[in-house]
Formats: structure tokens, sequence, C-alpha cells
């Protein structure tokens, strides 16, 4: 079990997400960087969907109340324990009555502590992921506050090392993969959407400007700023289902991204998608940070889907003789 003893308004229990209830209403959630979630949880030998704590307000501090092992992965928070520094994307044992603080990010947006056996709250349609908008999933369907105690799910393998065990991160790993721009903006691969035609006029400056995410910005969408962008003639369109990475643009020109906590229907022209292997870095991005769309098609979206597939396998494949190691 842990404890709760510091943590912001939107600081939240996600898994994977939610998936096959969008024809009602109810929205994916999960962790807005994936892929930080599943590394996580790999180190310590967790299913890759077991629920962790997503903490994007700082500082979030925790005290765990039984021996386990952790894993801090997503942002480099400044992680420490009891005081001592903790490098950026590192798993380790714990002892009961130790402090976890994980402080404002040097890069990055959200942070994940994942635990030995996962986050153990309620499955609710199959999900342990919080949505906040619905008010269920996670701890009675609100943010973390201060004194909440969380069980942890059972794990049958052994503890890591109190030393510790690093990760590279995605982003180093796969530095080819994921690129920036010359003015370090971070680069979001999208394919042309449904209404894409309608905005010709202005597409060449729908791909080639820096596009700032705004401070209306949530885990619903970030609504980007710059020079907008309109289309050539007004429609009328009726509304249609929405998924994570839809571009939508509303009247006032300034494209939204749809996220974790989507809207699962919307009725705005959508100019293109960002491709699902792209949203885990955007999910790291700050409001007020950059970003730059790149025109893409699908065999590139299943090329850079084939090469996150080859990273995850290649750290399952080296933690499972670091597994065996321990068990011996």
């Amino acid at each position: 079990m842990i404890e709760i003893e510091q943590s912001g308004a939107l600081n939240t229990v996600q898994d994977l997400g939610r998936f096959n209830y969008r024809h009602i209403g109810v929205s994916v959630s999960g962790a807005m960087d994936p892929l930080a979630l599943r590394a996580g949880n790999l180190l310590l030998g967790n299913d890759e969907n077991a629920a962790a704590i997503e903490v994007q307000l700082f500082p979030f501090r925790v005290r765990f109340l039984q021996n386990s092992s952790i894993a801090v992965t997503g942002a480099d928070c400044r992680a420490t324990l009891d005081g001592t520094p903790l490098p950026p994307w590192w798993g380790c044992s714990v002892r009961a009555g130790q402090v976890l603080e994980l402080r404002y990010p040097r890069s990055g947006a959200r942070g994940y502590l994942c635990v030995a056996g996962g986050i153990d709250v309620p499955l609710v349609l199959g999900s342990r992921s919080t949505a906040l908008r619905g008010g269920f999933g996670g701890v009675e369907g609100r943010p973390l506050q201060r004194g909440d105690r969380l069980a942890l799910g059972e794990n049958r393998g052994p503890a890591l090392p109190r030393s510790g065990i690093g990760i590279e991160p995605p982003d180093s790993a796969l530095h080819a993969s994921f690129p920036r721009n010359s003015a370090g903006d971070i680069q979001l691969r999208a394919i042309p959407s449904g209404e894409y035609p309608l905005f010709a006029a202005d597409a060449a400056r729908f791909w080639q400007q820096s596009w700032q995410v705004s401070n209306q910005s949530n885990r619903t969408g970030y609504r980007l700023s710059g020079d907008p962008i309109f289309p050539s003639e007004t429609v009328e369109m009726r509304s249609y289902g929405l998924i994570p990475g839809i571009v939508q643009v509303p009247p006032g020109g300034e494209p939204i991204i749809q996220l974790s906590d989507a809207n699962t229907a919307g009725g705005y022209p959508k100019i293109a998608g960002v491709i699902e292997q792209d949203l885990w870095r955007l999910g790291q991005v700050l409001p007020g940070q950059s970003i730059q769309l790149i025109h893409s098609d699908v065999h590139e979206a299943i090329a850079i889907e084939q090469e996150v597939a080859r990273w995850l396998s290649r750290l399952r494949f080296s933690c499972q003789p670091l597994r065996k190691a321990l068990t011996v």
C-alpha cells in the first residue's frame, strides 16, 4: 500500500485506457504517454496495462507503506527517494516508510510512478483509468489527494536491486524516428483527414508554421495557437465519431488535437489525424511550447509503429535475464 502525502489537482490513476465504449459516449482516458507507462511496467515485470499514477502537477509526494519496487518514467521529474536523487527512467526497490518526491520537470510534462503489481483500484468498464469528466474509475473518479491510500496488486516477481536500474528513453533510443525541427520544436506526423480539401488555400501554412500549445489545453485536447487557417467555404456537418489524434478546426481557425479524454463525437471540420505513435510525444508537451505538424501517410505511420514495437521488444528481452538473475 502507498499513501499520498502531497498531490496536485490533476494527478490521477491511469492504465492504457478504456476501449470499446465510445459508441455509448465513454472516452478512452488512459495515460497521455502510454510508452512511459508500458516501459515502467515492463521493468517491474507487471502486465503492460497495469495501472500507475500519472503526475502532471508538482510537487507530488508519496510514502510507501510496504516494501516494493518502483519505476519512474516519462518526464524528468527530478525524483528523490528519501532526499536522494534518482535518475530519470529509473527503477529500484523501496522499503516501507520511504518517501518518493517528484518535482517540476526539467523536461517533459507528465511523470509516471509505476509500482510492482500495479495500483489496485476497481475495474470500471474493463479499465482502472480515471475518467475525470465522467467522474468514475481510478479513485472515486477524482484526482488523487493528500491522505489517499492505494492498494497494490499482487506481484510474483523479484524486487529490483536497491541500487536501481535504468531504461534508455524512447526519444533517445529512437531519436531518428522522432525528429525535431531546427528550432527544437517537436515534429508530429499527421495524415490529411476528411475535410482536408476544404483547407487547400491554407494547407501550406498548416504544415509549415510552428504551432504553440495554448493554455486552453488539457487531457481532452490541445488547442494550437498560430496563424489561423480557414476552410474555403462554410459547410454544415453532422457530428461524427472522434478518436485521439484527430485535428479539428473550429470557427476561430486555431486547430484542436483530440487526446486521451477526447470527446466521443464532434462536428468541426477535421483537417488531419496525428499518427498514434506520435501522441505520446504530444503528451509530454507543456502549454506554451511549440510543435510542428508534418505531412505523413499510412506507410510512414506503419513504419514508425514497427520501430516502436521493436523498441518494446528489446526492452522485454533485456528485462527477462535481469528478472531471472534476481530470482536466483
